[in-house]
């Protein structure tokens, strides 16, 4: 009997320790919130440093975006590949570590993050799209315009998508396609310059 009181006791201390340590983890969440208003980035990151714990997800992860915040994209990038790590299907994470990635210009890596991303949710709109503008940006234009028409086939009155769509459309000689498209552009956005230029071309 005294060893399950004696083990009782050592379970509650430490439930009652992991509660404590919760406690001051929370706090350093609402202090790094409170600094991260005031502009004080150092000193947001400094509160989560102290209570930092090597597989803590959530800490990790805004690490991740504080120092990106702090222009420290080195640091950043350390955080959220952490925080990768700890829960690899993270879709949240891997759109952080793209910030750092994107603001060095490695601009293969962002493709290759993108494409994970696309591998863990398929129709992820954010990534489709996203994907969809630098392959356009590359001039890879039949590859921009199947990622821009999955995204309109799951949101067809999307602005973005239909001007992206259309635009792809366009490049890659689907000029009946692309005038239809460029006609819903301006269903939803009347006037919309892009728009009214891309039918002008197809005059």
């Amino acid at each position: 009997m005294k060893y399950i009181i004696l083990l009782t006791s050592i379970i509650f201390v430490v439930i009652q320790g992991q509660a404590q340590d919760i406690k001051k983890i929370q706090t350093a969440f609402e202090n790094s919130y409170t600094f991260e208003n005031d502009n004080n980035i150092e000193n947001s990151i400094r509160v989560l440093k102290d209570v930092y714990l090597d597989d803590s997800y959530e800490i990790n992860l805004r690490l991740g975006w504080l120092y990106y915040q702090k222009g420290d994209f080195y640091e950043s990038q350390k955080y959220y590949t952490k925080a990768i790590t700890i829960l690899p299907y993270s879709e949240e994470a891997k759109f952080g570590l793209i910030l750092p990635k994107a603001a060095t210009a490695k601009w293969d890596d962002v493709i290759d993050i993108y494409k994970q991303i696309l591998i863990i949710s398929p129709n992820n709109t954010t990534a489709n799209y996203r994907l969809g503008l630098i392959f356009y940006n590359k001039k890879m234009f039949s590859d921009a315009y199947v990622l821009f028409e999955k995204v309109v086939n799951l949101y067809p009155f999307d602005f973005d998508g239909l001007l992206m769509y259309a635009w792809s459309s366009l490049q890659i000689g689907k000029s009946k396609e692309a005038r239809i498209l460029f006609n819903k552009v301006l269903m939803n956005t009347p006037n919309n310059a892009s728009a009214l230029e891309g039918l002008a071309l197809l005059k």
